[in-house]
């Protein structure tokens, strides 16, 4: 008999979601969606809110309904870490997770939002990190799952910059190895580690624009050839953004990280890379749309 060519039945579809609380806001499912379309991948994909104390629980009986992997965002990527039985460098390295796998091998955690912010910076805006001065503006757990991905990059400089310096100067000493290892000179401390050079890149990697507020940092790190990045993204450019382009510099928001850590999530879950551009492009579309609710 001839095989059946038809797309597999809803039910046959494998499950996935994003976990976190809250969830309802996030855009994973409508980028996994166009992902899933692009590839043919048999996948169904929805939100999971967990309870605040019962994590562990949630994902449990996620995998117990035949669920194959999960997105996690705030606040359990630390919870998602400790869950884990086996951990990618990249995720040992950020102490922090926000893929799971679950297969006969157990649960295995991934941290892609680093890849996400290189691929975004060097694939979607055009600006190389190899032998660039970066500076990184934040180190909590934002700032911490970015630094290995851009040091294997090999930049000239990465300086980390926070307003409490010791959590900085933490990150570089976790970090000097792989520094070393790289090639790059990596310093950080508080704002008065900021040198007075226009660097190349500058991240901010604080929850600042969430709150309209600016990290510290001096003026003369912005530069016309200066790529401004802010990880968080909306309709309209971050006050970030806005500082940056008033000293003459380049400005992006996040989304493009955001599309593009999903694509490296679906790569780990089903070993098919799908194209995050057009599907940047639709979220831009619909960020920029009026609000017809």
């Amino acid at each position: 008999m001839k095989a059946s060519t038809a797309a597999p039945h809803a039910s046959a579809r494998e499950r996935y979601a994003v976990i976190g609380n809250p969830v309802a806001h996030s855009k994973s499912p409508f980028i996994h969606a166009r992902f899933a379309e692009q590839t043919g991948e048999p996948i169904e994909y929805g939100h999971l809110l967990a309870p605040l104390d019962a994590f562990a629980k949630q994902v449990r009986e996620f995998i117990d309904a035949g669920g194959r992997g999960l997105n996690v965002t705030v606040p359990f990527k630390l919870d998602a870490h400790a869950l884990a039985d086996t951990l990618s460098p990249r995720a040992a390295a950020a102490g922090a997770i926000n893929t799971l796998r679950f297969d006969a091998a157990g649960i295995y955690g991934d941290n892609t939002d680093g890849f996400g912010l290189v691929r975004d910076i060097e694939v979607n805006l055009g600006t190389a990190l190899k032998g660039a001065r970066i500076l990184l503006l934040g180190a909590g757990g934002a700032a911490r799952g970015v630094v290995l991905p851009m040091l294997e990059q090999r930049p000239h400089t990465l300086t980390i910059v926070n307003r409490t310096a010791a959590k900085a100067q933490t990150l570089v000493a976790q970090f000097t190895q792989a520094a070393h290892d790289s090639g790059c000179r990596l310093t950080g401390g508080g704002a008065s580690a900021v040198e007075h050079a226009a660097y190349d890149v500058i991240v901010n990697a604080t929850a600042g624009s969430l709150d309209a507020a600016l990290p510290e940092c001096d003026e003369r790190a912005f530069g016309s050839d200066t790529l401004a990045y802010d990880m968080m993204y909306g309709a309209q450019p971050t006050v970030f953004m806005q500082h940056a382009q008033t000293l003459g510099a380049r400005a992006a928001d996040g989304l493009g990280m955001l599309v593009e850590q999903a694509a490296e999530s679906f790569y780990v879950w089903r070993g098919v890379r799908p194209d995050g551009a057009p599907v940047l492009r639709a979220l831009r579309e619909m960020l920029a749309a009026p609000d017809r609710s």
